[in-house]
């Protein structure tokens, strides 16, 4: 029974990261719409995206914190009735800072719901398979975002920005309210359990204060500051580039269908050579496809390089929940991914910032696509300080909990 409900939880991650998190990274596909009809700076709006992952980031944290305590279940409901609300009533703001407010407060809290524990409860239910059922769960924010983009774009197209807001607002109370009623704990479990030299459990403490963490933290901070940018500003640096805003918008999804391979091919891997090392071959291929940007002027190539680009971020992103599993074990898991995904989240929210700020100062996005490729290139040197998990079980695994 354990086993075979752990593949429900994984499809109501798909299901929830999808719509929830491809919600507001639809934000990028607004950002020229929006700036046009209301006479916005790139810079105010990129800002939302800033806000966003702020507080994704201090929500991710916390709502991992409860749902280790509460169940993740009641957490994954609350953060969909908080983002349609968001969602909605920032369709309706009149000026940039009630727009940062709605958008960028309430809908960055409520995202931060999503990933982090269900992610965490899903690696709880696998032993066999953990890499694999973890990248299936990551795989829906790039299914997300290849679904809500285009359809932010044709609603735009169709009718304005604030009844495309709207209506993805509307369909997330939809969708994520009923799908988190069936999410399910799984029954406790020993394996896994990480203790200290003295024969302790690892206390959440310990392991924030921990070099494992802060290795883990700072790769994954200048991972997602070495991504960030480049994916919020794809759709704008293509059509700037004469690409019309339609195509633009599906150069956005092949870089996420290209990511969803890379979450399961990843994965696949993982659980055959470790993460560790399917990790720094995934940082240095984002950092080569981000360097070639520099040099994309037309469709098909825009096309190529997304593709890359996607499989490389896409690939790299379930491997740090992977890494935290086999470090801290699960029974902290929630509150330690949690603040290791709330330091990524601090990358996410520079690089749109960043890059909105540059092209309104250099008329451009060389800067940011140089500055991302050497973070980059920073991301895969910290990797290479990875200690081997000094993970101790405490019973062996029943047969149904490794299936």
């Amino acid at each position: 029974m354990k086993a075979n409900y752990g593949w429900v939880i994984v499809g109501v991650g798909i299901v929830v990261t999808c719509v929830g998190v491809g919600a507001m990274l639809a934000l990028t596909v607004f950002l020229a719409p929006m700036a046009e009809a209301m006479g916005w700076s790139r810079t105010g709006i990129s800002t939302v995206a800033l806000i966003n992952w702020l507080c994704m980031g201090a929500g991710a944290f916390l709502w991992g914190a409860l749902s280790d305590r509460f169940g993740t279940r009641a957490v994954v409901l609350s953060g969909g009735v908080l983002l349609g609300l968001g969602l909605v009533t920032a369709s309706r703001a009149q000026t940039l800072g009630q727009f940062q407010l709605l958008y960028g407060v309430l809908v960055g809290l409520a995202v931060g719901s999503f990933y982090t524990p269900l992610t965490a409860t899903t690696s709880r239910w696998f032993t066999r398979h953990r890499s694999l059922a973890v990248a299936l769960v990551s795989a829906g924010l790039s299914v997300g975002s290849a679904i809500m983009g285009p359809l932010a774009r044709w609603l735009i197209s169709s009718y304005d920005w604030r009844f495309a807001m709207l209506v993805i607002g509307d369909l997330v109370w939809i969708v994520v309210i009923p799908a988190a009623l069936l999410v399910r704990n799984p029954p406790p479990s020993p394996v896994g359990t990480v203790v200290t030299s003295d024969g302790r459990d690892l206390s959440v403490r310990e392991a924030l204060r921990s070099p494992q963490f802060a290795a883990l933290g700072f790769a994954y901070f200048a991972c997602c500051a070495a991504h960030s940018g480049p994916i919020f500003h794809m759709v704008s640096n293509a059509i700037d580039h004469g690409v019309t805003a339609m195509a633009a918008a599906t150069v956005l999804s092949a870089a996420s269908l290209a990511s969803l391979s890379g979450k399961i091919i990843c994965g696949l891997v993982a659980d055959r050579v470790g993460a560790k090392r399917t990790l720094i071959a995934g940082l240095a291929l984002q950092a080569v496809a981000i360097s070639l940007y520099l040099g994309t002027r037309e469709l098909a190539t825009f096309y190529a390089v997304a593709l890359v680009f996607g499989f490389a971020y896409g690939g790299v992103m379930p491997l740090y929940a992977i890494l935290v599993r086999e470090y801290f074990g699960e029974r902290i898991m929630g509150t330690v991914f949690g603040a290791v995904a709330f330091v990524s989240t601090l990358g996410m929210a520079l690089g749109p910032w960043a890059g909105g700020w540059l092209y309104d100062t250099f008329g451009g996005y060389f800067w940011l696509f140089l500055g991302s490729f050497g973070i980059g290139l920073g991301a895969v040197a910290i990797a290479f300080t990875f200690r081997v998990p000094q993970s101790v079980p405490a019973a062996l695994p029943s047969p149904s909990a490794a299936r």
